[in-house]
């Protein structure tokens, strides 16, 4: 049974060596009943008692009723019946679930019911995992979970001291990433056969870094203009190929006989841009009647629209019309939208200053608006200075949509998605539907766990590796086969990347979703080749290869990388034996529920990427031949 005691001050009295010492770390508690959050002050000891090392937190004073303690507010709907065992109540950013089952309940909880905040100590022999967790105000803690499966309370280092305390554990056990979650740590007792891992391979903490991923989570194009590398880090670290490995690192013996596995791809073929869509009305049947959608995507996608079209075309192209509706149902359409934009942002409008005082989220949700709608595209003229409506209306919207999904609300960078939308269609409502089909396309770019954006990565990878392994393998050789450097242009589509005129011309070519999902991966494949030279020639390290990149912004011309990217689609789909994860990115052929890949089995799946098939190796991978490949490329006009 794990031996987790409640103990009092004189228990320091008793002979043992103590290691590590540290004040001000707090105690966060459960105290649902008063919807509040308490953290009692105290301190922190790694000791050895009769040579077995513990940890062991005792409050500030004595008597802990006397204690100062820290109050804040919870999230609203948390309020219910006070458990022994600590439940955080509501879901921190980038927090690590943890799979250990609860084996057995602890006889003495670790913080006592009478209201006296007790001390607790854990062996460290009973220590089976920590992780970070950061809950509704930011707070980072350091959680830990004993054996039996129960964690005990979070620990808040309010003035520092985190690395070092887990430098001291070190000492007495190894830290190892779980293979599950490279956020979740798992202690294991020193093995002198075991490869020993240092503590600055964890990357677990940085006492200098001011938080840096919280503040990326809370503000990622900030903060990575600011810190690049310290955010990249991270995501390497949390992506399972961790320890500087990219996902192909660990290629079968098979492979290994395949170096170059992307040199037989064949000749890629040169493609030109056509024009614009600049007659709509061709397209119209007697009632309004979108006659041949198909045929619009396709000269949408291979010229874009002309600016005085793109109000109409982008509602079709975002769902706010259906591509069959009349003009007479489009009228009912728009007046239903109306109403029920509008039933939606009264309801914000009318909540009061003692109810936003009692919704934290809300709260929270409006605190992070007001400060990203002053700081959008303010060198445009539709949201220049301060006294500028188009600042109003971006606000509204945005307000709006978070009444409208609540559970999402509003995550940082949305703003940069209404923003074009606003400017197009000039008018409130049409945008706020807009960006609703905008965000059905990307939602999932903005959930906590960034699953989505993980697995956008592990794609790029698979098809980068296919079209250019030289590269792929300097990169690896730089720490940087992750590809992390690439999350600000797949979380909001380059739209940090281009000009605001520009942007308008690629989002209208991927809401196409042409010639496959996956085009914005291509484009980045595009990119990262043209760097090729300059990265391998300059011979550049994984920091710079992050600034060099991180310094593309607003210096890259769209329409070649468009046209690059439809080439590298062509060069791909010609192939005649394109392996079969390269098929699954092109939405060439559909997974296999048993072979559909996520971050979690990454480095397994990824292993036998460039395998051609089970009888062959890459060498079958010839030029296009006139046959025809397993889904043909689209036609365009």
């Amino acid at each position: 049974m794990v031996s987790i005691r409640s103990c009092c001050k004189s228990v320091l009295n008793v002979i043992h060596q103590l290691i590590f010492e540290k004040e001000g770390v707090y105690l966060h508690t459960n105290a649902k009943r008063s919807n509040q959050d308490t953290t009692v002050p105290g301190f922190i000891r790694i000791v050895e008692r009769d040579g077995e090392p513990a940890m062991e937190w005792s409050p500030v004073e004595e008597d802990a009723r006397k204690a100062p303690a820290v109050f804040y507010t919870k999230k609203d709907g948390e309020e219910g019946e006070e458990e022994t065992k600590f439940d955080p109540g509501y879901e921190p950013d980038w927090a690590v679930i943890s799979t250990v089952k609860q084996q057995r309940r602890q006889e003495h909880p670790p913080v006592r019911e009478t209201g006296q905040w007790g001390s607790f100590s854990l062996p460290l022999s009973e220590l089976y995992s920590l992780r970070r967790a950061r809950f509704s105000l930011g707070r980072n803690f350091l959680v830990l979970t004993t054996r039996g499966g129960d964690p005990l309370p979070p620990l808040h280092f309010n003035r520092g001291g985190a690395r070092e305390l887990l430098k001291a554990m070190q000492r007495y056990i190894r830290l190892a990433p779980s293979p599950m979650d490279g956020r979740l740590f798992l202690a294991y007792p020193h093995d002198s056969g075991a490869l020993s891992q240092s503590f600055d391979e964890l990357h677990l903490f940085d006492d200098t870094s001011a938080d840096l991923v919280s503040r990326f989570i809370q503000d990622p194009y900030a903060t990575t203009f600011g810190g690049f590398s310290k955010v990249t880090n991270f995501f390497r670290g949390a992506l399972p190929h961790t320890h500087h490995e990219s996902p192909l690192s660990n290629r079968s013996p098979q492979d290994a006989h395949c170096p170059h596995p992307g040199a037989e791809l064949g000749p890629r073929p040169e493609v030109k841009r056509g024009k614009p869509l600049d007659n709509w009305d061709q397209f119209l049947d007697p009632e309004g009647r979108v006659t041949d959608p198909q045929k619009v995507k396709e000269l949408v996608f291979r010229g874009g629209i002309v600016p005085s079209l793109r109000r109409e075309v982008w509602k079709f192209l975002l769902g706010f019309y259906p591509w069959n509706s009349t003009t007479k149902e489009r009228e009912d359409i728009l007046r239903g939208k109306t109403d029920e934009y509008f039933r939606m942002k009264v309801q914000w409008k009318s909540v009061s200053e003692e109810q936003e005082m009692r919704n934290s989220l809300f709260r929270g949700y409006r605190s992070l608006i007001e400060r990203d709608v002053n700081r959008t595209d303010r060198h445009n003229s539709f949201f220049s200075g301060n006294e500028n409506p188009g600042l109003v209306l971006l606000h509204d919207v945005l307000m709006t949509y978070c009444m409208y999904n609540f559970d999402l609300g509003y995550v940082q960078g949305m703003s940069d998605l209404l923003s074009p939308l606003l400017f197009v269609t000039q008018n409130e409502v049409e945008s706020f539907w807009c960006l609703t089909g905008f965000m059905d396309l990307v939602h999932q770019n903005f959930e906590e766990s960034q699953e989505a954006m993980k697995q956008q990565l592990l794609h790029l990878s698979i098809l980068l590796r296919a079209l250019d392994p030289e590269l792929c393998d300097y990169l690896d050789s730089q720490d940087s086969g992750s590809l992390c450097f690439c999350f600000r242009w797949l979380l909001i589509w380059f739209k940090r990347e281009f000009s605001f005129e520009d942007i308008l011309s690629l989002w209208e070519v991927l809401w196409t979703r042409l010639p496959c999902e996956n085009f914005h991966l291509l484009m980045a494949c595009f990119i990262l080749e043209s760097q090729k030279e300059e990265l391998i020639g300059s011979n550049h390290d994984f920091n710079s290869i992050l600034k060099h990149i991180n310094e593309l912004t607003m210096k890259l011309d769209l329409q070649p990388i468009l046209c690059g990217a439809e080439a590298i689609y062509l060069q791909l789909t010609h192939c005649k034996e394109l392996p079969l994860k390269v098929q699954e990115v092109l939405g060439l052929r559909v997974p296999s529920s048993s072979s559909e890949e996520s971050p979690d089995s990454e480095p397994k799946e990824t292993d036998t990427l460039l395998t051609q098939s089970e009888t062959r190796g890459a060498s079958s991978c010839q030029p296009y031949n006139g046959q025809t490949p397993q889904r043909p490329p689209p036609t365009y006009p």
